[in-house]
């Protein structure tokens, strides 16, 4: 399965080359064309429960896009937010995924949802993950440009959970506060992960919620727009 990315790391645009018979399962509403001769398929994956389960905890669609080639062509597909797109292939492993951050994968990859700890003393939901199981190319995206460590043997990593793309399941890892309480509340953390190698983890140069945050107060208010 040959594929290029173009327009990296802000505006990545991922094109996925399929020769007859191939399958590739995309999250819905990533595609932005394809040749003719490709056949689309549109299920819930992992019947009603799991992608019920993907979907409200994982942050995914309900329903997912497979698409079969009839004859060689290509699909190019994009993320919802600019940044990058990375493909990482896994062999009989597991890839942990960010919510948000899976774009595509051949058909033969399993999707699971995982709880990843961390829930916060304010009822918050915690660190939610996508399992990605098997054997096949794997397509993810980040905000931002993406950012590769390798941990080694017993190496420990601490990275903001608002900046984690994927990592792999060879490495260990605890969600937890920043801190003491006043750190937790005014250092604009939150949440971090605690990793140990060894294992690879992909990062985002960018958070949604960093992001978020500043963008909202510079909103126009309800009251102002009322007043005049």
């Amino acid at each position: 399965m040959e594929h290029e990315i173009d327009y990296r790391p802000s505006f990545a645009l991922l094109t996925v080359h399929l020769d007859t018979g191939e399958r590739l399962r995309t999250e819905a509403g990533s595609m932005v064309s394809h040749t003719p001769g490709l056949d689309v398929e549109t299920k819930a994956n992992g019947g009603i429960l799991g992608s019920l389960k993907r979907s409200v905890l994982g942050g995914e669609s309900f329903f997912q896009n497979t698409y079969t080639a009839t004859e060689p062509g290509h699909i190019t597909l994009a993320p919802p937010l600019p940044g990058d797109v990375v493909r990482h292939d896994i062999t009989d492993e597991t890839l942990l995924v960010q919510s948000g951050s899976f774009l595509a994968a051949d058909d033969t990859v399993e999707l699971d949802t995982k709880f990843g700890g961390g829930r916060s003393f304010f009822g918050g939901e915690g660190l939610f993950l996508l399992k990605l199981t098997g054997t096949g190319p794997t397509f993810l995206s980040s905000y931002g440009a993406v950012h590769e460590v390798e941990l080694t043997e017993g190496e420990q990593y601490v990275v903001d959970t608002g900046h984690i793309v994927a990592f792999e399941e060879s490495t260990t890892f605890e969600v937890r506060r920043v801190g003491g309480m006043k750190s937790t509340l005014f250092s604009g953390e939150g949440l971090v992960c605690e990793f140990t190698g060894p294992g690879k983890l992909w990062l985002q140069s960018r958070s949604q919620d960093a992001f978020l945050t500043w963008l909202i107060p510079q909103l126009p208010s309800n009251t102002s727009s009322s007043g005049q």
